[in-house]
């Protein structure tokens, strides 16, 4: 079973560079989308039929919003935390198959100044409780863009970005967190070296050199770890700032 994620950043603007081709040639059994930011009547449904789609999408037009693409079709999907300062900005999707839930996020970004930061703690502190409690139903398996690049080596310049949005002490605590309660980071069971990211600045042909950040993740409950056959990240892929990430799981 292979699942992707990938932080689009606009799924019209992807529509127009490479998202099919993409989709056609990866073929994953189910595909978690962030930053969707339009509607499912927005866009014309052109993938493959098989494809199942389930949406949120947040109230403020044109921002945030993800999207879950599957061949088999969930149990059930749950479009939110069930916090209602955290419901508005479409940034959870929740699919419950057979044998483990499935939680597509994108989490929300702590501003250039900090702005938000006291409130992404908050986030961090809920996503978690909201995790556990599913986790005591079924294992769990959650991906999306974390906006946070956990460790030194998930980032090309960690001694210039300590304090800044995605790498304060603050925020890897946060994802420190998720590890602490149970939550396996599926990359690092694989890949211990440095030079691996997910997003690159648009700016200074960044992603040409390689000085990137690692914020795209995909993390399981301890229990799913003899299912995991592989976990990959696609930097080839381009089309948006951050490149697609995934799993093979048994």
């Amino acid at each position: 079973m292979k699942l992707i994620s990938w932080n689009v950043n606009g799924l019209r603007a992807v529509l127009r560079k490479n998202f099919l081709e993409f989709l056609d040639a990866e073929k994953p059994d189910v595909l978690c989308l962030q930053e969707t930011k339009c509607t499912p009547e927005d866009v014309e449904q052109l993938w493959p039929a098989r494809y199942a789609t389930y949406w949120n999408c947040a109230a403020k037009k044109g921002y945030s919003g993800t999207a879950i693409f599957t061949k088999a079709r969930p149990l059930k999907v749950t479009p939110h935390l069930g916090v209602v300062e955290h419901d508005q900005e479409g940034r959870v999707l929740t699919a419950e198959f057979d044998e483990f839930f499935l939680v597509n996020v994108y989490v929300p970004n702590s501003q250039r100044e900090l702005t938000r930061l006291v409130y992404r703690q908050q986030w961090d502190r809920d996503f978690l409780r909201f995790l556990k409690k599913l986790e005591k139903k079924k294992p769990v398996v959650f991906c999306g863009d974390l906006n946070v690049a956990h460790q030194e080596i998930d980032l090309a310049n960690p001694k210039a970005n300590v304090h800044n949005h995605g790498f304060t002490p603050e925020e890897r605590a946060g994802f420190t967190a998720f590890v602490d309660a149970g939550f396996l980071d599926t990359f690092r069971e694989f890949e211990k070296g440095s030079g691996h990211y997910t997003w690159w600045s648009p700016m200074s042909g960044a992603r040409a050199r390689n000085v990137g950040w690692r914020l795209d993740y995909f993390l399981l409950s301890a229990a799913m770890r003899p299912r995991l056959q592989r976990a990959f990240i696609r930097q080839e892929i381009m089309g948006s700032d951050h490149c697609p990430v995934g799993i093979e799981l048994k």
